[in-house]
């Protein structure tokens, strides 16, 4: 782990005073990285928060869902797990990047699932689990992976002969096919480790690309597009999460984000079915 800067122990000392376990997402930023507890994808978060002792998804909203259950009341529905606890409450299973075609499997081959809210997603996720006529994707997406395209990532290929391409299944179906791999970024952090290719293009968001590098260092990893930045995992800074853990502790207890009961159990129950 590399030396930790003044910011970074500050965070450090308040986390262990105040008693919080610090998660950060591979995306967000690599100095939040390096002073976090645990480093992961979604589903490695998730299962995190759920075992430890201490303590995109916005396209979709309620009642559009609800509308498309009531057009096809015989559908289950699947939901990412970034999805608002309102949105959990009205799906049956979450499931994240890393296991969505594992939990979509876990349905009879004939049962309707509609699946929100990446359309990318769930494309890559009917064609592998062969339920293309099934599955009722939500329109949204993410717009850092639907951003990038083959025409694009064969010229940086052909820039860098023998490169193995790491996509997203985030990403749309043209990337996808083109992919030597297609992965979360947990598979793409593992992936190289297997792999006798010395230089990948990773198409994901850019902040993998640190991680990637700190474990392989005699690899050579490039952006399949290098403004694939996402602004809202960029948002959490060193010096918020030091302000929030420090001046600002009073103000976040009194300002505690509370779910209503009835919405917590049955969100609560389609996170646990995931994990579980």
């Amino acid at each position: 782990m590399p030396e930790l800067n003044d910011l970074q122990r500050e965070l450090r000392r308040l986390a262990a005073a105040r008693d919080v376990v610090i998660l950060a997402h591979n995306y967000q930023r690599p100095e939040v990285q390096d002073a976090a507890d645990h480093t992961g994808d979604s589903l490695e978060l998730s299962r995190i928060a759920q075992n430890d002792t201490h303590s995109v998804a916005d396209m979709v909203t309620v009642a559009g869902l609800r509308k498309l259950k009531a057009e096809h009341p015989e559908a289950v529905v699947v939901a990412y797990v970034n999805t608002s606890a309102d949105i959990k409450a009205e799906t049956d299973v979450c499931c994240t990047s890393a296991n969505a075609v594992q939990i979509v499997e876990r349905f009879p081959k004939d049962q309707k699932i509609i699946f929100v809210p990446d359309r990318n997603l769930g494309d890559y996720v009917a064609r592998q689990t062969g339920r293309e006529e099934t599955m009722i994707m939500w329109q949204g997406w993410c717009h850092v992976h639907d951003d990038f395209r083959a025409a694009e990532i064969e010229q940086i290929r052909a820039d860098n002969p023998g490169s193995v391409l790491m996509a997203h299944p985030e990403s749309r179906r043209e990337v996808l096919d083109i992919a030597d791999v297609v992965t979360s970024t947990s598979g793409m952090l593992c992936y190289p480790a297997g792999s006798d290719a010395t230089t990948f293009v990773v198409a994901t968001e850019t902040g993998l690309l640190y991680r990637l590098r700190q474990r392989y260092p005699e690899r050579k990893f490039i952006p399949a597009l290098s403004r694939a930045i996402c602004p809202n995992m960029k948002l959490t800074t060193l010096e918020k999460c030091v302000a929030t853990l420090g001046d600002e502790w009073d103000d976040v207890l009194e300002h505690e984000v509370t779910v209503p009961e009835h919405i917590r159990v049955k969100a609560l129950q389609a996170v646990e079915r995931m994990i579980g």
